[in-house]
């Protein structure tokens, strides 16, 4: 199974930059992980939030490929303790998913087009994040549960 971060808008924070490849590079040890990034919207305060979400909603959908388990980042999703997250992965690796996509939206979050075509939602923490900071949290947390999974002493409990 692949792993997919599919965000909205880059990261400039060099610090955050270096944090995530950090722990894309020790993920990449356990299975294959990108971050994929949609470029955020120009002259957005030309519209509305609901066009803005639109808009960014048709770049997110010609994203997704065939195949794809579709999991939003999403304040109103289920929260999970590191040892059930490292549970929810392996059932995702042993289901015969291809690709696993997890999605970070804009700063308005999704339109209903992509909650109509996810197939579930998780949360990080119900505390409102940045997008810059959720990149680092969803890959530190996702090699986290690969080093749970093998038994490595990454995790204590």
């Amino acid at each position: 199974m692949k792993v997919t971060l599919l965000v909205v808008g880059k990261t400039t924070d060099k610090h955050i930059i270096a944090l995530v490849d950090e722990y894309l590079s020790r993920l990449r040890h356990y299975l294959p992980t990108d971050i994929e990034v949609i470029p955020e919207l120009r002259q957005t305060k030309a519209l509305s939030e609901s066009q803005q979400k639109e808009a960014e909603a048709s770049l997110i959908l010609s994203r997704i490929q065939p195949g794809d388990r579709v999991v939003l980042l999403d304040e109103h999703g289920v929260e999970r303790r590191s040892i059930e997250f490292a549970s929810w992965m392996q059932k995702k690796m042993v289901s015969g998913t291809k690709r696993l996509l997890c999605i970070v939206g804009g700063p308005y979050g999704f339109a209903p087009a992509v909650y109509d075509r996810a197939d579930e939602k998780i949360s990080l923490s119900q505390m409102t994040l940045s997008h810059q900071m959720i990149r680092l949290l969803f890959v530190e947390q996702v090699y986290r549960a690969m080093t749970i999974l093998n038994g490595e002493p990454y995790h204590h409990e």
